[in-house]
């Protein structure tokens, strides 16, 4: 939820885009370089005493992925520069990307020799003197067997075994044999792994996985191997072998990566839990000059739970001030659907299985009442007769129905309110049908008019059955009395004095006639999905009203001054609209915890903080 109604352009959002704009950018002027010369100089290797420091609580991140690079390391013919290109890209715009991991996915060499196995070996130093988490595994190409990870020494394993991990934040250990390791990271405040596997497990490989897992019970994993998906919606025998063996029960793997085979593609299967797993297969090897070592960013966003994919060439993009080929322009930035494309995962609902989000208690209604509070109710069992108002300011609420109507109750309620009930309004128009709650008369609310400010909140939730052409205009809270008796006649003079309700488009809305004002002030939100709880905030602070979604403020506030909400001296309702002084709507949906206090709450005092 939204913490402050601060708002300044440049803020984590701004940042999170400004890798994919800063490279838009880029790409526009090769363009014009491939016809006008014109120079874009080649991406650098940032100053090493910045040293490598991505945000652990943001919650967008990245993981960047390599897969082949045989053909730049094939015997006599070596070309590390554009490794080299893309490792420096990677440090240049890490911080803006938050890119908190870097994976490689095998066949580093075509031979596996030592002087192939030594230059990219060279080119990796560039994270290692910046202190980068990264991962690699050693394919079928690199160890030059068929044998499992079981093999012993190979020039593999002297350059890239756990002692060059060793030291680094990230490293969590290594299997005996120091062809599969695992490596640790922090993002978006939490401990997630990447499990790097040898491109042929053994038993003991396969226990040494278990027993990692095991010991890290509640952490999502992300398996990185050589061999795995072999083509869309398909796997290769031994990646049947890792699923059943390994992936199928476990879990904790949401993602899988892994490259051997081409052209890219995706598979998507249950796990003995019922989730999906995610397995990629990326890999470039037979385009352009070997695929040029181009990278994948997993971009990673718990907000909006998905995972945005995009594939680009930093080495291709580096040479733009030489002028690039045909095939370098065709290159830069692969757009094909398995190379950019979005994966939908509901976090918190996909590691359930191994980490629940715990439930955040009720709290005592003690707790909510904050200085100026005049009224507070909150629906931890059924209404009936009366609900009181647990401010202590005497703002009891009846009950009143309509042909018939009921309410009901039920233990639902948002996930930060602070009473964990909500009262079920069954509204329905045409025939009007249903029940609603009003202050009791002369209870002092009914006679306030909220000089020098007021704060209203409430959490609703609408069913997948609302129905605008029967439940719209529904009331959440609302001032009973017309502009009319109150000898405002601007605009409508049968509307109400003032009502927070929902449009057609579910839209919130707080309509209402300020002291100072003849007409109606309204403010408007945007529209809000079914079957999800909402809170919302109305805050004047003597001059202005701003309306709050989930704490973040909305953009159509009035710039004009208004002081106060009109009062003829007549009820509030919840759950009931009122116009022309009659009841008009009655709230089809639940309503949860409601709050009005007679002066303007910051954001970090709302009942949903």
């Amino acid at each position: 939820m939204c913490t402050s109604h601060d708002h300044v352009p440049g803020g984590e959002a701004a940042q999170a885009g400004a890798g994919r704009r800063s490279f838009l950018r880029a790409t526009t002027l090769l363009g014009a370089a491939a016809t006008a010369s014109v120079a874009v100089p080649a991406v650098a290797e940032a100053a090493p005493a910045s040293g490598w420091r991505p945000d652990p609580d943001s919650r967008r991140f990245t993981v960047a992925v390599m897969p082949d690079t045989q053909y730049l390391f094939d015997g006599p013919s070596i070309d590390k520069a554009p490794v080299e290109a893309s490792l420096r890209y990677l440090l240049e715009h890490g911080r803006e990307e938050n890119i908190v991991f870097l994976s490689h996915l095998g066949d580093l060499t075509q031979n596996g020799t030592q002087p192939e196995v030594a230059a990219i070996g060279e080119a990796f130093r560039l994270l290692d003197r910046r202190g980068v988490g990264y991962s690699v595994l050693a394919g079928n190409h690199d160890v030059k067997s068929s044998t499992d990870d079981q093999r012993g020494a190979t020039p593999y394993l002297d350059a890239f075994g756990p002692e060059r991990f060793q030291g680094k934040k990230t490293f969590g250990g290594a299997s005996p044999d120091g062809y599969n390791t695992f490596h640790l990271f922090k993002a978006a405040g939490r401990e997630w792994l990447v499990l790097a596997l040898d491109w042929r497990l053994s038993a003991k490989g396969y226990a040494w996985a278990k027993d990692v897992l095991a010991r890290h019970p509640k952490t999502p994993v992300i398996l990185t191997t050589h061999e795995l998906v072999v083509e869309d919606n398909s796997l290769s025998e031994y990646g049947q072998q890792l699923w059943d063996r390994l992936i199928e029960d476990h879990d904790q793997i949401f993602l899988t990566l892994n490259g051997h085979y081409w052209p890219a593609g995706r598979a998507t299967r249950k796990n003995a839990a019922g989730n999906d797993v995610h397995l990629h297969l990326t890999n470039y090897q037979n385009r352009y000059f070997g695929g040029a070592a181009m990278i994948r960013l997993y971009r990673f966003d718990l907000d909006r739970n998905v995972i945005d994919v995009e594939t680009v060439s930093p080495w291709i993009l580096g040479r733009a001030a030489k002028g690039l080929n045909e095939l370098e322009r065709q290159e830069i930035e692969l757009s094909g659907d398995v190379d950019r494309f979005s994966v939908d995962i509901d976090f918190a609902a996909r590691f359930a299985g191994f980490d629940p989000v715990p439930a955040r208690p009720a709290r005592p209604a003690s707790k909510m009442l904050v200085p100026g509070t005049v009224a507070y109710w909150r629906f931890d069992s059924a209404a009936s007769g009366t609900v009181r108002d647990l401010s202590g300011r005497g703002n009891d609420l009846t009950l009143v129905t309509v042909g018939g109507g009921k309410l009901g109750w039920s233990d639902d309620h948002h996930p930060d309110q602070p009473g964990h009930g909500s009262l079920e309004f069954q509204g329905f128009k045409s025939p009007l049908k249903g029940a609603y709650l009003r202050t009791i008369d002369g209870a002092p609310l009914n006679s306030a008019t909220f000089k020098a400010g007021y704060t209203i909140e409430a959490f609703y939730r609408l069913p997948a059955d609302w129905d605008p052409s029967h439940h719209a205009w529904s009331g959440i809270v609302s001032r009973t009395g017309t502009g009319g008796a109150a000898g405002k006649t601007a605009d409508d003079p049968d509307e109400p004095l003032a009502t927070l309700s929902l449009s057609n488009d579910r839209e919130p809305q707080w309509a209402m006639r300020p002291l100072n004002q003849q007409g109606i002030a309204t403010n408007w939100g945007q529209e809000t999905p079914l079957e999800t709880w909402w809170h919302l905030a109305v805050v004047n602070d003597g001059r202005h009203t701003t309306l709050y979604v989930e704490g973040c403020p909305v953009i159509r506030n009035p710039k004009a001054s208004a002081i106060g909400i009109t009062s003829v001296g007549l009820p509030w309702l919840l759950g009931g609209y009122d116009y022309g002084g009659k009841i008009d709507q009655i709230l089809h949906g639940r309503l949860g915890d409601v709050r009005i206090a007679e002066r303007a709450l910051p954001v970090t005092s709302f009942m949903n903080h």
